[in-house]
C-alpha cells in the first residue's frame, strides 16, 4: 500500500480523492496541515498554484505529497473564474455566491461552454516529481440544478449525463470529473513507481 499525503483542508475534495484512489493507494491528509502557513497562490495558472502549494507543504512531509489547484473556466468570460474560482465573489465567498456571480456575468450569453480543470502536483523529499492535468467539458446552466457535489457543480451541465454535476451520483461524477481524471493519472504513476 502506497501512502500519499494530500495538502487540502477542503473536505469535499478529500472525499473525492479518497473515493477515486482505489486499491493500493491510501490518501491521508497532511498531519498538522492547519498549523502550516498557507503559501501565497500567486501563480498565473492552475499548474503554477498546484506546484506552489505542493512544494510549500511538501517541506513538511518525508513521503509522497500532492496538492491540487482546480476551478471552472468559462469561454464567454475569457476563462474566468479560472484560478480565482474559490474566491470569485470575494474572499471567503460561498459556493452559492461564486456560482451566482458566474451566472450574473454570463447573463443571456448564448455561448455557455466551459470546463472544470484540475492540476495535481506531486512532490517527494521537497522536490517536484510530476504534474497531472484533468479536464471535463460542459455547459453552464441558467440556474443551479441539484444539491449534490460542491462548488460550481449545480451550474455545470454534463451533456452525456443530461444533467448537472449537482444532480449526478457521486460514483457517476467521479468517473468523468476533472479531479477523477487527474487522480487516476496520479494513482497510475504511483503504481508504476511501486512496481519498479
Amino acid at each position: 500500500m502506497t501512502t500519499v499525503y494530500c495538502a487540502t483542508s477542503n473536505a469535499g475534495k478529500l472525499r473525492e480523492f479518497r473515493r477515486a484512489a482505489g486499491k493500493g493507494v491510501a490518501i491521508e491528509p497532511l498531519p498538522g496541515l492547519a498549523a502550516i502557513p498557507a503559501p501565497d497562490e500567486d501563480g498565473l495558472t492552475f499548474e503554477d498554484n498546484a506546484i506552489i502549494k505542493a512544494l510549500a507543504y511538501g517541506a513538511h512531509a518525508s513521503e509522497w505529497l500532492f496538492a491540487e489547484d482546480s476551478g471552472l473556466e468559462v469561454d464567454a468570460l475569457d476563462g474566468e473564474p479560472g484560478i480565482y474560482s474559490a474566491r470569485y465573489a470575494g474572499p471567503g465567498a460561498t459556493d452559492e455566491a461564486n456560482s451566482a456571480r458566474v451566472l450574473k456575468r454570463l447573463g443571456d450569453e448564448r455561448d455557455r461552454a466551459g470546463r472544470f480543470v484540475c492540476v495535481i502536483a506531486l512532490v517527494r523529499d521537497g522536490h517536484l516529481v510530476k504534474t497531472f492535468r484533468g479536464t471535463v467539458e460542459g455547459l453552464i446552466l441558467d440556474a443551479p440544478r441539484g444539491t449534490g457535489g460542491f462548488g460550481y457543480d449545480p451550474i455545470f451541465y454534463y451533456e452525456p449525463f443530461r444533467c448537472s454535476f449537482g444532480e449526478t451520483e457521486r460514483d457517476q461524477k467521479r468517473a468523468v470529473s476533472h479531479r477523477g481524471v487527474a487522480l487516476r493519472m496520479l494513482v497510475d504513476f504511483l503504481a508504476s513507481e511501486a512496481a519498479e
